[in-house]
């Protein structure tokens, strides 16, 4: 699928690949339709550690605050 918004999301995380793990969901596959019912008109949508984080566009300094929180509690 086609996701220009989804693209330039991955792309401004590039840097911190090493610093948690990504996981991709394409939600028009069958098994994800409960993700797509909810979030079919806000794509690209993160979630950081199970929880709902940002949508649309990555908002950088939220994502690096959430991260640097996560690890200095995993310490």
């Amino acid at each position: 699928k086609l996701c220009p918004l989804c693209d330039e999301a991955k792309e401004v995380l590039e840097p911190y690949k090493r610093r948690f793990i990504f996981q991709e969901v394409d939600i028009t596959l069958p098994e994800n339709v409960s993700w797509y019912d909810k979030y079919k008109y806000d794509i690209p949508v993160f979630h950081l550690n199970g929880k709902f984080l940002m949508k649309h566009r990555v908002d950088i300094q939220k994502f690096e605050d959430q991260l640097m929180k996560l690890e200095l509690e995993n310490d």
